[in-house]
């Protein structure tokens, strides 16, 4: 799933956002000003970003300049302001979409989809990031930070369902049907051995996720933020 960025001084504005569009499945990066926000793009590849306009140190119009001279990804203004001058000026810095406080979350991700799919960065199923890391289906590689990993297949299998599918908990009997298939005769221990071992290998590697037990359930990929 795509990665978004969300730029905003006030953190319900952040808090609501995060949950609405965790939930939805996207990799949220969350910054309180335009400063910090460039640092994290240095670090992270976003693929759409979430600016408010009133903001200290720099404001989203001076942001949305930055982001539009080295970066190729969309940007939408959030702002309390309706006026005519002000959106006039968040269009000459060169926003693509502009979204008048308050507002439905459900609208933002109407608009996120929209752009994502204009700028072609829609969601390509054979990719899955989980913050800086990339699971690949098309070459069955893993890239976190500087390294590439080769898994076993099932492994990567189950890494990438599990991404694919972050904060869902998922029971051991359905996570061997998902990746080992109906006609498999093992037991779902296998499940355990193999989490078990993505753990150690990805536990020093990264801290973008977390494989989590659920007690009497089985397992979930939490996202770390």
């Amino acid at each position: 799933m795509p990665n978004i960025l969300i730029v905003d001084d006030d953190i319900n504005i952040l808090r609501l956002l995060n949950i609405h569009l965790t939930e939805q499945g996207y990799t949220v990066f969350q910054a309180k000003n335009g400063m910090d926000a460039l640092e994290m793009l240095k670090k992270d590849a976003c693929d759409i970003a979430v600016v408010d306009v009133m903001m200290p140190f720099m404001d989203g119009y001076q942001l949305t300049k930055e982001i539009r001279r080295d970066y190729d990804i969309p940007v939408i203004l959030l702002t309390a302001k309706n006026q005519i001058e002000d959106k006039e000026q968040g269009f000459k810095a060169g926003t693509d979409d502009y979204l008048v406080k308050p507002f439905e979350p459900r609208e933002l991700t109407y608009r996120i989809k929209a752009l994502l799919r204009r700028y072609d960065h829609q969601i390509d199923e054979s990719i899955v990031r989980v913050g800086s890391t990339t699971i690949n289906k098309k070459s069955y590689e893993v890239q976190s930070g500087n390294r590439t990993l080769l898994l076993p297949l099932k492994e990567f299998e189950l890494l990438y369902y599990l991404a694919s599918n972050p904060k869902q908990v998922f029971s051991r009997e359905h996570l061997i049907e998902q990746i080992w298939g109906l006609d498999y005769e093992g037991d779902a221990r296998t499940v355990d051995v193999h989490i078990k071992r993505l753990r150690e290998r990805f536990s020093k590697l990264t801290h973008d996720f977390q494989i989590k037990t659920i007690r009497g359930i089985g397992y979930l990929l939490e996202v770390q933020h």
